[in-house]
């Protein structure tokens, strides 16, 4: 694949779920599912960043392909509830500019 945009993935999740998928999980199932990924990819991370050691279950696992599973998910809900990840991002962007323009270089803990 080249240059994977926001709303191109959001196209490709849509195009798999109606070819594999058969249909979307509801909204709360997908909520569940998003909820269990991220806690994978805690998982994986508290492991190699973090203080845990690792379980000879957790040595194959992969982080990018744990992050991509929590961004498979939250795509998911997004198409199914209409939200336009594209725009919603630029938008959050906007957000945060406006509110943290100064706020984190004037944070003396970092």
């Amino acid at each position: 694949m080249c240059d994977l945009t926001i709303r191109k993935a959001q196209s490709l999740v849509d195009e798999w779920i109606g070819t594999y998928g058969v249909r979307y999980f509801n909204e709360l199932t997908n909520l569940a599912i998003l909820t269990e990924e991220v806690g994978e990819l805690a998982r994986i991370i508290a492991r190699t960043y973090g203080e845990q050691s690792f379980k000879e279950s957790d040595k194959n696992r992969d982080l990018g392909d744990e992050m991509a599973d929590v961004l498979w998910v939250l795509i998911c809900l997004a198409n199914q509830t209409g939200v336009d990840l594209t725009d919603a991002f630029e938008k959050n962007i906007k957000k945060k500019t406006t509110r943290d323009r100064e706020r984190h270089k004037t944070n003396k803990k970092l």
